[in-house]
């Protein structure tokens, strides 16, 4: 996966294992921290906001791959079209994390390898 290093790997690999412990790539996002939660009080709601919870070193990985990557060319567009729809530069990154979860989760479900895409603009 473009931006994952042998450092970043081995902090997957501490901290995911083979992926089987969690049931979707929501649930590991959620561990991850990367799963937007909503303010809620009584009727009063807050909008979205990323968690200040899950595990520090999987979403700090995450986080970092997801800007490393910005040269792919799948990431790079995902990054853009965040930013061309009002996100800031973290925000952005930080969405960007949350799609490489769902790649992650998948491929550690399949036990395939990465398959680069393609970078649709639409």
């Amino acid at each position: 996966m473009p931006g994952i290093g042998v450092r970043t790997a081995a902090v997957l690999l501490t901290t995911v294992g083979d992926g089987s412990s969690f049931l979707t790539a929501a649930h590991l996002a959620s561990y991850a921290g990367l799963a937007p939660a909503t303010r809620q009080s009584g009727t009063s709601i807050h909008g979205e906001h990323a968690p200040r919870g899950g595990n520090r070193q999987l979403k700090r990985a995450m986080f970092l791959s997801a800007f490393a990557a910005l040269h792919d060319p799948a990431s790079r567009t995902y990054y853009d079209r965040c930013r061309a729809r009002g996100r800031t530069h973290t925000q952005a990154l930080l969405r960007l994390a949350r799609h490489r979860i769902s790649v992650l989760f998948a491929m550690l479900r399949d036990g395939t390898f990465y398959e680069p895409r393609p970078a649709t603009t639409g």
